[in-house]
């Protein structure tokens, strides 16, 4: 996860994309962000594009109000800041209607079961699971009957 040295052979300039991929803020962004390097640089090398898949996945995590997140080939694991969601209900709806699958622990820990046994099923997955996250934590808070 890094820019390659022989993509980009100027330090400073490195230095300097480094610093604005930490300011990337959504999927727009990032697009836009990859194709700027294309254009400047040519076809991405495999370490840049994982770069660019994890910042949007910690993008996501920020949005989804996601704290840390534990993937592997069985499934993945996220634990909410301070144990909260914005949208307790919402969280609810999504363990009930996934409840093959996923459940909410009593510590607040959300266990999402799923077979990724490849890395790139693995990323792709954990981006789909925090988009439907971030979806619910930004819907309009629903209150008890």
């Amino acid at each position: 996860m890094l820019i390659p040295e022989g993509y980009v052979p100027d330090l400073g300039v490195r230095l300097g994309l480094y610093r604005r991929i930490a300011l990337l803020v959504d999927r727009a962004e990032i697009d836009s962000f990859a194709a700027e390097m294309v254009d400047r640089f040519g076809p991405l090398p495999q370490e840049v594009e994982n770069l660019l898949r994890i910042v949007a996945i910690k993008r996501l995590c920020i949005d989804a109000g996601v704290d840390k997140l534990d993937a592997g080939p069985k499934g993945a694991l996220l634990a909410f800041r301070n144990n909260r969601f914005a949208n307790p209900l919402g969280l609810v709806r999504f363990v009930t209607s996934e409840a093959a699958t996923v459940k909410l622990r009593p510590d607040q820990r959300l266990v999402v079961r799923r077979s990724w046994d490849e890395e790139a099923a693995r990323v792709a997955g954990v981006q789909q699971l925090l988009e439907k996250i971030a979806e619910i934590a930004h819907a309009p808070v629903e209150r008890a009957a």
